[in-house]
């Protein structure tokens, strides 16, 4: 009997045969389209990491090259992946679902307008804008749009595959392979993508790796559309509503690691050690945090972490308040590096065991990012404006302890109204207390002890009298010293000295009469020591408080016969705008803590240096510095332009209040290095791997001592 074998006449092996071929065709399909929402997400979060550094590094050179722009960047990236995730969560609970997929499929398409993702010339600064909100104006111009899409990928996608039915866990899965991708991104970045790849040749493979991604958008849209059903998300289904008090938790828990991350951050920048790569650390700890977290529940096992994070808050705390001291630059690193994963550990861990029913994960990553927002938004606008002094890691991390402890007795598994749970909940608050109220005294003391303390974009300034001398400093670096007797005002002291290879190049080009002089970074003013009557001193800074400083709190200025002259503006920018300036001697001396911004020493700003010095003019570059050797990138650019350079190694001497420092000297005339005084200036190796720094190249990698 033939029934249900087929049409007849039909041969039976071909059907076969043909059953089969379908079977596997259809299974290599649904093989393909399985992997297309992770792909999808992935590559997101890759383009989402990679366009943060390349941007910051883009508009670097515009802002001065602080921290305080990176600051700036992580707000805007937050606050764009906030608008990400609200714009997921409007889409996929607001509209129907056929205009979901057509109002995604838009606006990816017309998003293609933005590349190439480079910054236009007009966002440059005059000089008297407010740097925060124009960086915030020129990123949301440059890479606006492409990076709302990119941080809406993850929400979106996975709101749309709840729809087809897929488990929670597996969906918290994606939200750990985007932080995955997003690490992976981060780290690669330094290592591999910079040193290999010039920045504008990086701006074009993102914009065309960009152009891959809207591909699969469209196509992984297009594919999830066919499993949609209803107008939106549904609102029943298994799992009940969340609580408040869960939904508060949402937002504070991550609000707290996000402030952490930018305070650990400007803490490491400005206290340990200036390395522009070490930005790179706490965010990858913190994606990480997100992978271990949102991977399974599995690896956050609160028996570990909340020990290991009782011990580094408690001693973090400690170290802040100098009960213990971490001299060695790296063990500093690490502890602070492994205190900080830890605290991120456990605020995502908890986050992660509060996640809700599938409908309602749109509204928890939004949340999410939320919180993450505010925590951002908190240590880089409303802190320098609310805080004279770099108090944010010292206010955050106790908001962070208590909040934990609150977490941490909502799953106490004895009775609350149990004795034991009463103690040990005491005895947990007096600690955080003992901790707390050591942290206030030291920081009331440190504020009671300064002669000044100011806080803006570019950092915390303080002035302290610390026995006959006054001393300026930015987080642990100075930037001036002063004899506070009347007799000793006027000593160049700190990097200035009159053996410095700044001084005896002063001294040398002083002995023909009076010299112009150009010096980029104002500090205490102590190069004006040098000035005579007759010579000319223009100071060019970035900063309008190092400038009110120096004029009020400092009598280098004041006590210098010598005109003087402070352009307020990042010094190449000024330098551009201005006619040539014919100086005898110009000193670049503008220190982001303990480095130089990269923009000043690329081929492009020596060429500015040339145009602005007398054909036998010299080029003082101040290059002391701990973790970053500055000396062969100098002396390449100066050999690329005929130049010879020489460098000046000062000893310093403590009674004279005068550091260490080196000093190369550029000219074009070798014979001013024949002067008797510059017997002592040697010339500078540069080794092989070193290549030639420009506008859109630097490698800050092989630099590293």
């Amino acid at each position: 009997m033939r029934t249900g074998q087929g049409h007849p006449g039909t041969p039976q092996k071909r059907m076969g045969q043909g059953t089969v071929g379908e079977a596997l065709s259809d299974g290599g399909r649904q093989s393909l389209w399985r992997f297309l929402t992770p792909a999808t997400i992935f590559l997101a979060a890759l383009l989402l990491f990679e366009v943060e550094p390349l941007i910051a590094k883009m508009i670097l050179p515009w802002f001065g090259g602080s921290a305080a722009v990176w600051m700036a960047c992580l707000l805007f990236f937050q606050t764009a992946l906030l608008a990400g995730y609200l714009y997921a969560h409007l889409l996929s609970t607001r509209l129907s679902v056929r205009w979901q997929w057509r109002v995604h499929v838009l606006l990816l398409v017309v998003s293609l307008a933005s590349l190439p993702i480079i910054p236009a010339m007009h966002w440059k600064p005059a000089g008297s804008e407010n740097p925060l909100m124009l960086i915030l104006g020129l990123l949301s111009a440059t890479i606006g749009l492409p990076f709302l899409l990119l941080s809406s990928t993850t929400p979106l996608l996975t709101a749309w595959t709840t729809l087809q039915g897929s488990a929670s866990q597996s969906l918290t899965r994606l939200y750990a392979l985007s932080n995955l991708g997003s690490m992976l991104a981060l780290i690669s970045y330094p290592v591999l993508i910079e040193p290999l790849i010039a920045t504008h040749g990086q701006a074009l493979i993102w914009s065309g790796l960009y152009v891959g991604f809207v591909v699969l958008g469209i196509t992984a849209t297009w594919r999830l559309r066919s499993g949609q059903s209803g107008n939106v998300l549904p609102e029943s289904g298994n799992g009940s509503a969340p609580l408040l008090a869960d939904r508060i938790f949402w937002f504070l828990l991550p609000m707290m690691a996000s402030a952490l991350l930018l305070a650990v951050t400007n803490h490491i920048l400005r206290n340990i050690a200036a390395i522009p790569l070490l930005w790179v650390v706490p965010l990858a700890l913190y994606l990480l945090s997100f992978v271990i977290c949102f991977d399974s529940p599995r690896w956050y096992v609160r028996l570990f972490w909340y020990p290991w994070f009782a011990v580094f808050s408690g001693a973090i705390i400690y170290v802040m308040v100098g009960l213990f001291l971490l001299q060695h630059f790296l063990a500093q690193l690490a502890f602070f590096a492994a205190g900080f994963l830890v605290c991120c550990v456990v605020c995502h861990g908890e986050l992660a065991a509060l996640k809700p029913a599938p409908r309602h994960l749109s509204a928890y990553y939004l949340t999410i990012a939320a919180g993450g927002a505010a925590g951002g938004l908190f240590v880089a606008v409303i802190a320098p404006l609310a805080f004279r002094g770099d108090i944010d890691l010292a206010l955050i991390l106790p908001l962070t302890v208590l909040l934990i402890i609150r977490v941490a007795f909502r799953r106490w598994p004895l009775s609350p109204d149990s004795p034991l749970s009463a103690l040990v909940l005491a005895a947990v608050l007096v600690a955080w207390l003992l901790d707390t109220g050591r942290l206030v005294k030291m920081e009331r003391d440190d504020f009671a002890s300064a002669r000044f303390v100011e806080r803006n974009f570019y950092g915390a300034l303080r002035v302290e009298d610390l026995g006959a001398v006054r001393v300026l400093q930015n987080g642990n670096v100075v930037h001036g010293r002063e004899f506070l007797a009347p007799d000793r005002a006027a000593e160049p002291t700190s990097y200035y000295g009159r053996q410095s290879g700044l001084g005896l190049a002063l001294a040398a080009l002083g002995e023909n009469g009076p010299i112009k002089v150009g010096v980029i970074g104002l500090g205490a003013g102590t190069i004006a020591a040098y000035g005579r009557a007759g010579d000319s001193y223009i100071f060019y800074e970035i900063n309008p408080a190092v400038r009110d400083i120096a004029t009020s709190w400092f009598r280098f200025l004041s006590l210098s016969p010598a005109k003087k002259h402070i352009v307020l503006g990042d010094a190449r920018l000024s330098l551009e705008r201005q006619a040539p300036q014919k100086f005898d001697l110009l000193a670049v001396d503008a220190f982001t803590s303990d480095s130089i911004p990269i923009h000043l020493l690329t081929h492009e700003g020596f060429a500015q240096y040339w145009r602005h010095l007398k054909p036998g003019g010299v080029l003082a570059v101040h290059v002391s510095n701990l973790y970053i050797d500055l000396a062969p990138v100098v002396a390449l650019a100066a050999r690329e332009d005929g130049k010879t350079a020489r460098m000046v190694t000062d000893p310093g001497d403590d009674k004279k209040a005068q550091d260490l420092s080196d000093w190369i000297l550029v000219t074009a005339n070798p014979s001013f290095f024949q002067h008797p005084a510059l017997a002592k200036a040697a010339a500078v190796a540069i080794p092989e791997p070193v290549k030639l720094w420009t506008d859109d190249y630097s490698n800050l990698w092989r630099s590293l001592r």
